[in-house]
């Protein structure tokens, strides 16, 4: 559980955290509100690590070899893929993001 200190910084009362993770105010009392805050918080810490899993391979993509281009490309466009099916980003963001991740990388073999 999660408690605010006296001292306040900068206006705001400062969290004791139990774990680095689980930061948050939780005054729910009603029980099925707080199971929710507990799927809410599970679901977000899933989707953070998707979301930088994908980061990670779209800057892997973008700057690779050019004779592990294709790899790290299928890679990138598959990890994009997935997020979309867990729902961690949209279809129509997954679809605009494949398109300039392909046109950037597309422009660099062009010029290089």
């Amino acid at each position: 559980m999660l408690s605010p200190v006296c001292a306040p910084v900068e206006g705001r009362a400062q969290l004791h955290e139990a774990t680095p993770e689980i930061a948050r105010f939780t005054v729910a009392n009603i029980k099925s509100q707080i199971k929710r805050n507990k799927q809410n918080e599970k679901a977000r810490l899933r989707n953070k690590a998707v979301r930088s899993n994908l980061k990670t391979r779209v800057k892997a993509a973008e700057t690779a070899a050019p004779e592990d281009a294709a790899a790290t490309l299928r890679t990138a466009i598959s990890t994009i893929d997935r997020a979309a099916t867990k729902g961690v980003i949209h279809k129509n963001a997954a679809a605009r993001r494949k398109s300039r991740l392909i046109k950037r990388l597309a422009s660099l073999n062009a010029e290089g």
